[in-house]
């Protein structure tokens, strides 16, 4: 709350889009004043865009332009040889030329004017779509134009150029933000109502996806690559991460095609499994809707936190010159603020992600141990969230933070790595590797176990710890059947999140494209795929936890029960005969000699574990 109150008192995000003159002011908007600046705290509604008093000679200091810069309504279309036709075009397009406090009439008069207005002639120009400058169009001075420009954004850091980037495509980060979000909710409505074919229609149009995503990338990278007007960093840092985009989208693409070799043979069982789940779904038709909630609240976050990281990035204070003009000098500990505010995207979002799990586990615990199978209890959902939020928000705390700790040392090491790949030790480079899918395996490993934990959770109503566990135990002694019984569901969950963001990416890369100029784009795709996996992953989840949470609940009744009549199952008649099926039980594997439960007398009301 700090990091965002400070954001919103000392940023300006709207410098960075709109653009700002050398008086303080931003164009198409009403400004402030600012102490020793005559000339700013003016009205600029009408003055959209910033014109340089010298576009032919600009020279760039301190990553700093030298030449004053104004804000007017429009951007001389023909050459303006005098001072007399800058005082036409003032007078006919009502666009000041000359510095404010220079009135219209005195262009001509004034012995000053020559100081005052700018340096003649005035070359054609050319409002630039990107930060609203007036471009000269004239060879000689579009050059130096340019490669003043040039300049100062490959001295920008990569901050400055991402927030850049962000900010330049963000209609088409929205558009493909909605995108994911359509191809999350059609597949969440497949998933209900699978059926042999759909399974090998998703499995098909993931493979095209696969390559078409790769080959595209490698199409990409060699347009890039070999085309000659690449002078900017930010079209270099292009180059680089679309060949890093394309060898692991390639890696990632064997993989899949790979394992889904396989694992062909077990598509019956994966329709069987789904429609199950899909059963238990029908009786909790709400669970559907559910992340439509979960997606809401983390796209209102997500905007939250890109306003607040915008306004982070332009936070400074304005001092006036001895000239009158107005410079924005940033704050130390701003860099500092940034990592901090980027590990509250992680831990927020891991948490509202925890949340919506919880929920769905405890709406599955409730029907689960329901002996009428056929009257479900009523408002499972709505029940499950008023004891979310009365008694396990600090389960969702905990179980999100330690994925978040997990993440850290992958952004660390991440930072290292850039740091580091200028020495080009083959052996650092694997070590750094090795690292990376260390730290990536344990985070895997912990938000299986936080979801069994939230499930152990929403059953016993025990803290996080004591769950976690639990869960432990109970996966310990049934894990070969457990995994042997989702993981082919799993994989093909997976395989629908790949779904979502191999054509969302694509969507990107074909919108990008169009838009190279001066545009660190790969980052805003990067963020692009993050979100659609997030919004899938919040979608799918509910087939995901739905499937977990039903088999942890059948593992914890067949420990718990024996099937007698003075401890009958809760569990149904085709959810036993198929998890007979797939693991072949025979009638002894029912009587084990160690029950790490006690048995409560009638084999209705469950125990915590011990």
């Amino acid at each position: 709350m700090f990091i965002t109150g400070y954001a919103v008192m000392a940023g300006a995000a709207e410098r960075l889009v709109l653009g700002y003159d050398s008086f303080g002011n931003i164009c198409g908007r009403k400004n402030t004043p600012v102490k020793g600046a005559p000339l700013s705290g003016q009205d600029m509604s009408n003055k959209k865009y910033v014109f340089f008093l010298n576009s032919c000679s600009l020279e760039l200091q301190s990553l700093k332009i030298s030449s004053v810069s104004l804000c007017v309504s429009s951007c001389p279309q023909e050459q303006l040889n005098s001072l007399e036709d800058l005082q036409s075009f003032a007078r006919n397009n009502g666009s000041c030329l000359c510095i404010y406090n220079l009135n219209v009439s005195s262009y001509t008069l004034n012995p000053k004017a020559a100081e005052l207005c700018p340096t003649l002639p005035v070359p054609p120009s050319k409002s630039f779509p990107l930060l609203n400058r007036c471009v000269p169009q004239n060879p000689e001075c579009y050059s130096k134009y340019a490669s003043v420009l040039i300049s100062m954004v490959n001295e920008m850091d990569v901050f400055h150029r991402i927030l850049s980037g962000i900010l330049a495509g963000r209609d088409t980060v929205i558009g493909l933000s909605v995108l994911a979000l359509a191809f999350s909710s059609i597949l969440v409505l497949a998933f209900r109502f699978i059926r042999t074919l759909l399974v090998h229609t998703l499995i098909a149009l993931v493979v095209f996806g696969l390559l078409l995503v790769s080959g595209v990338l490698w199409w990409l990278y060699y347009d890039y690559r070999n085309d000659p007007s690449t002078e900017l960093e930010t079209q270099k840092e292009n180059v680089k991460f679309l060949l890093g985009y394309a060898i692991f989208s390639t890696v990632v693409t064997v993989v899949l095609l790979s394992l889904m070799l396989v694992l062909r043979k077990r598509l019956q069982f994966t329709v069987q499994l789904f429609r199950i789940v899909g059963k238990i779904i029908g009786r909790i038709p709400f669970l559907l809707f559910q992340p439509l909630w979960t997606f809401l609240i983390l796209i209102a976050f997500w905007v939250f936190w890109v306003a607040v990281l915008l306004s982070l990035g332009t936070a400074g204070t304005a001092q006036a010159t001895s000239g009158g003009q107005v410079e924005y000098r940033a704050l130390s500990g701003i860099c500092y603020m940034a990592w901090y505010h980027f590990v509250g995207l992680i831990w927020t979002s891991e948490f509202i992600l925890a949340c919506q799990q919880m929920t769905i586990a405890g709406a599955v615990v409730t029907c689960y141990f329901n002996r009428n199978k056929n009257s479900p209890p009523p408002h499972p959902v709505l029940s499950s969230i008023s004891v979310l939020f009365c008694y396990h928000l600090g389960t969702a705390v905990k179980g999100s933070f330690l994925i978040t700790i997990l993440r850290i040392p992958r952004i660390v090491l991440l930072y290292l790595y850039n740091i580091l790949k200028q020495k080009e030790s083959a052996c650092a480079k694997c070590l750094f590797k090795c690292c990376f899918c260390w730290v990536w395996c344990q985070e895997s490993c912990l938000r299986y176990f936080n979801q069994h934990a939230y499930t152990t959770t929403a059953i016993n109503g025990t803290n996080f710890c004591t769950s976690a566990k639990d869960a432990v135990c109970i996966l310990a002694k049934n894990s070969a059947k457990l995994a042997s019984i989702s993981c082919f569901g799993d994989f093909i969950l997976f395989l629908g999140k790949v779904f979502v963001v191999c054509f969302t990416v694509f969507g990107g890369l074909m919108a990008f494209n169009y838009h190279r100029e001066l545009q660190a784009w790969v980052v805003p795709l990067l963020l692009v795929g993050f979100f659609a996996y997030l919004m899938s992953h919040s979608f799918l989840s509910v087939f995901e936890v739905t499937a977990d949470a039903m088999f942890l609940c059948f593992a914890i009744d067949m420990e718990t029960n024996d099937g007698s009549a003075e401890k009958p199952y809760f569990v149904d008649q085709e959810l036993l005969t198929f998890v007979s099926q797939s693991n072949k039980l025979t009638e002894g594997q029912k009587h084990r000699s160690a029950r790490p439960f006690q048995d409560n007398g009638d084999g209705t009301e469950l125990q915590p574990m011990v």
